[in-house]
């Protein structure tokens, strides 16, 4: 896959996202004739199909900044695998076989026997997946939420978007541990409010999510500490490459679940959120080119106050149901929130400067 210059336009980046689309599209629609035989159920699969790979955008698009602040400090070697390697790991990894492994784990069946369920009983093959939605919500909310509290809890971090509230919170991160006391917290929280069955499933499934993180981040600080070893294609990338790939499987956990909430066959499913992930990738390289994040300052920020209220959702979610559209549409929000709040600073600052240096001249 070839990267694109920094002098290509904002479509360029997106080139290879636009024929995966075509071909996804196309593919889908004749699953859906050969499943109907008519038009109409040709259509209604491409129009799934797209409707998927939007879940997927909305979903993941605080995904595609929170990867382009790791990626930014990543050789160009590196961050080419990750645009290759990444993205046959993110869509034939977690589009497919995850949901796969899913139903080989709780059904107690053979990879085989799950594709041919998968194909042949598309409704049990759904009822199991809902069935381990508590430990993979679980799971996912607990990694997502320290991504999201390391961010904030750094004592170096001194742009602040809501200052009053960011300010307190740096200064409480001298507290060695208080990000994982207060996952922890939430955790026996939650654990209380569920019945004694899932609330065990729930506990045990959330200290694996955190014990997932403290080993990511433990194996990714011991390989670039290494990287003087190393070739220097590889210095510095493949810990933060390891810590992009779990933090990917972590936000697609919601995507997927909720995916069989519009249809129940994964074959249609891995081709949308494919799309989906295409996009997100591709954001991601335009986000790193383009120097979006240096000059909008606050958008980071509003990607990590999504991916906390994402982890909260997913929380909730073992209470209730809580339809994608709204985390969609919440961290969208959010992000669309900081990126006006971006702008608005850096009006004020070439009026500042323009005030500056008209004074200048009159001096």
């Amino acid at each position: 896959m070839s990267q694109p210059t920094s002098q290509s336009s904002t479509l360029g980046y997106f080139r290879w996202a636009f024929i995966v689309t075509v071909i996804g599209l196309i593919l889908g629609g004749i699953l859906g004739w050969q499943s109907s035989g008519t038009i109409s159920g040709m259509l209604t699969v491409f129009f799934i199909c797209a409707v998927l790979a939007v879940l997927e955008i909305s979903l993941s698009f605080d995904n595609a900044i929170v990867n382009a602040n790791k990626l930014k400090d990543m050789t160009p070697v590196w961050q080419q695998r990750f645009l290759t390697w990444g993205i046959l790991i993110a869509v034939f990894g977690m589009r497919i076989v995850f949901p796969l492994l899913i139903v080989v784990i709780a059904a107690g069946i053979g990879p085989i026997d799950a594709i041919i369920l998968a194909a042949a009983k598309p409704e049990e093959y759904a009822r199991i997946m809902n069935d381990a939605h508590l430990p993979i919500a679980a799971f996912g909310g607990t990694f997502l939420m320290m991504v999201g509290l390391t961010f904030f809890f750094n004592h170096e971090k001194d742009v602040h978007w809501i200052e009053v509230l960011e300010s307190r919170v740096a200064r409480f991160s001298s507290i060695k541990g208080i990000e994982i006391a207060f996952v922890l917290l939430l955790i026996m929280l939650f654990s209380q409010l569920l019945p004694e069955a899932d609330a065990s499933t729930f506990v045990h499934a959330a200290v694996y999510g955190l014990l997932t993180f403290l080993l990511v981040e433990v194996l990714g600080g011991v390989l670039d500490a290494s990287q003087k070893t190393m070739s220097e294609a590889a210095k510095g990338g493949l810990g933060a490459f390891i810590y992009l790939e779990v933090l990917d499987a972590s936000f697609s956990f919601d995507g997927v679940i909720g995916a069989f909430a519009l249809t129940q066959n994964l074959f249609i499913i891995a081709i949308g959120l494919g799309i989906g992930a295409m996009y997100v990738r591709s954001m991601t390289i335009m986000l790193v080119e383009k120097g979006t994040l240096a000059e909008y300052r606050y958008l980071e920020h509003g990607a990590f106050y999504a991916i906390l209220i994402l982890s909260v959702i997913m929380y909730i979610q073992t209470l209730f149901h809580i339809p994608e559209v709204i985390t969609g549409l919440g961290g969208a929000g959010l992000i669309g929130l900081s990126l006006w709040s971006s702008i608005r600073y850096n009006r004020r600052e070439r009026e500042r400067d323009g005030h500056t240096e008209l004074s200048s001249s009159h001096v």
